[in-house]
Order: C-alpha cells, then sequence, then structure tokens
C-alpha cells in the first residue's frame, strides 16, 4: 500500500502554467531523453496533466502514461488523446517486462514512497533507457519544499541501488535529468 505522502496536491492548472511550462525545458528535455535512441515507445511514469507525454507524442513515438491521481489523468487524456493513460502507482507499474524502449520519470521520484521500488520497476519495464528529471536540491519559489526534493548524489545512489548502474547527470538551466542506457 502506498500512501503518497509527499503527492502533489495543488491545483492541477498550475502543473500547465506558462512560467512553469519555461522551467521544465520540455523540448529539451525530451530531446535529451531520447538522443541516440529513436524509442518507439515513452512510459511517462506520473504523468500529472501529461506535460511531458505532450511533448513524446510530438516525437511520433507510442506514448503511455501512469499516475496515480485520476482527476490530473483526465486532464491529460484531453491533452493527448492518442496516448495510453492507466491509474497506478511508480512502484507497482501494470506492464511486461521491456514494454517500452524508454521509461520517464518527470518529477515523480521525490514523491514515490519508495523510490528505489520506483525505479526497479521504471528498470523492470524500460528495455533501453530510464530518465529521471528532478527539481534541484536548493531553495527556490517554484517546485516542492526543499525537504521533499532529492539531492543529486541521493538520485545517483537511489538509482544504482535499482540496478541502474550507466547513469548519466546533466545539469539544465532549472532542473537536473539523469539518463540511464541499460
Amino acid at each position: 500500500m502506498h500512501s503518497h505522502q509527499r503527492r502533489f496536491h495543488g491545483n492541477a492548472e498550475r502543473l500547465r502554467a506558462p512560467q512553469r511550462i519555461q522551467l521544465l525545458e520540455t523540448g529539451r528535455v525530451v530531446l535529451l531523453s531520447v538522443e541516440g535512441l529513436r524509442p518507439d515507445s515513452v512510459l511517462d511514469v506520473g504523468t500529472g496533466t501529461g506535460v511531458f507525454a505532450e511533448a513524446f507524442a510530438k516525437e511520433k513515438v507510442r506514448v503511455a502514461g501512469i499516475d496515480s491521481d485520476p482527476d490530473l489523468l483526465a486532464m491529460a487524456r484531453r491533452f493527448v488523446p492518442d496516448a495510453s493513460f492507466q491509474t497506478a502507482v511508480a512502484e507497482n507499474l501494470p506492464f511486461e517486462d521491456g514494454s517500452f524502449d524508454l521509461v520517464f520519470l518527470g518529477h515523480v521520484l521525490h514523491e514515490t514512497d519508495e523510490p528505489v521500488s520506483a525505479l526497479t520497476e521504471a528498470r523492470r519495464v524500460a528495455r533501453r533507457r530510464v530518465v529521471i528529471l528532478e527539481w534541484p536540491y536548493t531553495v527556490e519559489d517554484g517546485g516542492p519544499p526543499l525537504a521533499h526534493r532529492l539531492a543529486a548524489d541521493r538520485i545517483m545512489k537511489l538509482a544504482e541501488e535499482a540496478g541502474l548502474i550507466s547513469v548519466e547527470r546533466i545539469t539544465l538551466a532549472h532542473m537536473e535529468l539523469f539518463r540511464a542506457t541499460l
């Protein structure tokens, strides 16, 4: 049973606010995520309103997304009608082993109750790559409180514990991206 104490509890529209979208650098994040890969399929774990699912769909890949919040998924379906969305948690993905070329965890690892389990599940359903995008471990106006954020070295340690051994850290203007090739 997952309680998700750190789960997003804000206004769904806020997740798509123009100033937040600008901070997310969705286009750059997607390009870095798929760089050298050319995936046919992507799983967006913790898709929320589908911001990244929508960006991946523009790359002409099959997109699926999961989130624990059915209301957020309803919004995601409106923005990305061709994607497949279902209610689930990151620690228990309802997919077969190796179901997706790329598994993307955008701003969700810090919300999981069991981050190693979430990353182990991501590795299990990924065929080629797992990408983690998180807020930097700094105090700032946007994003989650510092107490919920994960420091980069902590993310690297969690990835290692989950069996992701080849992890590259890429620092963006406002985010930290971790790319693990399987």
